[in-house]
């Protein structure tokens, strides 16, 4: 079983090329880049694309065009090779990358993404209710570093590969597999276009 998965939904975008449960090979890109990253991934296993069986793409939260993305581009290639997908949540992934730590996403307008009670979260970083020693992962804890590490927790390098979501644990996480068009993006609020002038959400 070959599975191809990819999440566009942050700053660093991933995709990654799994069979079996084995990790076949993974890079980091840019979400406008995915496909060209999936080819090359394909290419240096010695595989055409054919040879997949299924898709798994990361719904976020995140960038809204990112997920947008993501989605579109799991959609059109599921549709190409007529293959089942799953969604698995961006959280839920960067959180396995670091057992036992709080994901937290950049939601710009001063707001970040969690987890608050295993349930996806937009909050503002003073909410987070991070408590001494708790690690934070992704690129809102880089972004409010000084503000999480002053509550007490403790936020791995700049550069960590903790703060990436990889694609290959998306890989590992899916479980549900179906049609792409029923696929559905966890967005949390209403993109930055679609917010009156002067209002908040």
């Amino acid at each position: 079983m070959l599975t191809l998965a990819f999440d566009t939904a942050t700053t660093v975008a991933t995709c990654a090329l799994v069979r079996d449960g084995e990790v076949l090979g993974e890079r980091t890109t840019s979400a406008a880049r995915v496909l060209e990253a999936a080819d090359h991934l394909l290419s240096e296993s010695g595989l055409a694309a054919e040879a997949v069986s299924r898709l798994v793409v990361g719904t976020g939260p995140g960038s809204f065009t990112g997920i947008r993305i993501g989605l579109a581009t799991a959609r059109a290639l599921a549709f190409a090779l007529q293959i089942p997908s799953a969604g698995v949540s961006t959280l839920a992934a960067l959180a396995a990358g670091s057992p036992g730590a709080k994901p937290v996403i950049d939601a710009r307008r001063g707001e970040v993404f969690t987890l608050l009670a295993g349930a996806a979260a937009c909050v503002s970083p003073g909410e987070l209710g991070v408590e001494k020693g708790t690690l934070c992962v992704g690129d809102g804890a880089v972004r409010y570093r000084a503000a999480l590490e002053s509550a007490g927790a403790t936020v791995p390098s700049d550069a960590s590969r903790a703060h990436v979501p990889h694609a290959s644990l998306h890989a590992l996480l899916a479980d549900a597999f179906g049609p792409a068009e029923d696929l559905e993006p966890l967005y949390l609020r209403l993109p930055d276009a679609d917010v009156p002038k002067g209002k908040t959400l």
